[in-house]
């Protein structure tokens, strides 16, 4: 996992965020892979910060339940079982896919520059292989989206689903041409909602969800698996 050090004259509920911040990302991602060992001082040293942001920053991920206290060592990564996972996809498929066909058959074009730019900052996350870039620009994205349709439960649901989405394939997807397939959706996404097009809108998203359990969890994608969320 790659830390870049914070500014120190940030306010130490800033650095806390910004350690949290860092750490969430790389533990979705799988940079920091389920049963990795890490402690409280060898993170202050990698931040170049204190101990105590790197300290809070834990236990708000231990809340999460991201991480786990381990006595006299520090915090372990969590694992997600299978099928919490699957619970929690299956959730987002009953919300997402629909806000999407709802936000299309409303009209879309007004907002679709403003969103094409947070787009291209998904896109280029992937590209740099950036994934706490990918990731915080892939949350800004789907929650203004959603936030859209005007009701502040779904946005908030939709986001705290999408929170707690573990993508541990993600490090792995930045050998191939994946992650930029999957960037890429996001534009195709706006395409459909600036065409009004509910029901292209609505396959997309499923799709776009349905990675949580093939490529974004280190698993193979095929046709079948993408015929089987339309």
């Amino acid at each position: 996992m790659t830390i870049t050090s914070l500014h120190r004259a940030e306010q130490p509920a800033s650095l806390r965020a910004q350690v949290e911040k860092t750490l969430s990302a790389a533990i979705i991602s799988g940079e920091l892979a389920p049963g990795t060992l890490v402690s409280v001082p060898t993170l202050a040293v990698q931040f170049r910060v204190s101990a105590t942001p790197v300290r809070e920053a834990m236990l708000d991920l231990e809340k999460r339940g991201f991480v786990e206290s381990v006595r006299n060592k520090g915090f372990r990564v969590t694992a997600v079982s299978d099928e919490h996972l699957r619970q929690i996809v299956e959730v987002r498929q009953l919300l997402e896919p629909p806000a999407m066909e709802e936000l299309a058959r409303r009209g879309f074009r007004d907002e679709a520059r403003e969103h094409a730019a947070r787009a291209d900052a998904i896109v280029a996350g992937a590209q740099t292989g950036d994934l706490k870039a990918y990731l915080e620009a892939d949350q800004v994205f789907h929650r203004e989206l959603t936030a859209l349709l005007g009701n502040p439960l779904l946005t908030e649901m939709v986001s705290d689903l999408r929170s707690r989405t573990r993508l541990v394939g993600l490090a792995a997807m930045l050998e191939s041409d994946r992650l930029s397939e999957s960037a890429a959706e996001h534009h195709e996404l706006l395409g459909y909602l600036g065409d009004g097009d509910a029901e292209s809108a609505g396959a997309l998203m499923h799709r776009h969800i349905h990675h949580a359990l093939g490529w974004w969890s280190g698993r193979a994608e095929t046709v079948e698996d993408d015929l089987a969320v339309l």
